[in-house]
């Protein structure tokens, strides 16, 4: 993959966030997110790009998506992609292209399913 072929593919500027614990005594549940870098990267969503499930008896919507980005080291299943209003949950860890030129993963986002008025 010529490094020219790959910088003229990624074309969205995504924040990389890590979750940060909230470490007081009613805090559980609810850490907040902590910015690491906005970088670019290609986002592709699978098709058909919206698929139903039925998990944990909720029904919600999974868009699962491949991300593709020059190579880093620090991307494992528990960081976040967020592009605007969609929030991106990484699911797997990366594989390696060419000779630590980009990395691929998979992610997908949820939305509740149904009426949300």
């Amino acid at each position: 993959m010529a490094d020219k072929t790959l910088a003229s593919r990624l074309n969205r500027r995504l924040r990389l966030e890590r979750p940060i614990e909230d470490t007081s005594l009613t805090g559980a549940g609810s850490g907040t997110w902590e910015l690491i870098e906005e970088v670019w990267a290609e986002v592709q969503d699978m098709l058909p790009s919206r698929a139903e499930r039925l998990a944990a008896g909720m029904s919600s919507t999974s868009r699962p998506a491949r991300v593709r980005m020059r190579y880093r080291s620090d991307i494992t299943p528990d960081l976040r992609l967020v592009e605007g209003d969609r929030i991106m949950q990484i699911v797997g860890q990366p594989a390696e292209l060419g000779r630590r030129e980009a990395i691929e993963f998979m992610v997908e986002d949820y939305a509740p399913a149904g009426n949300t008025a």
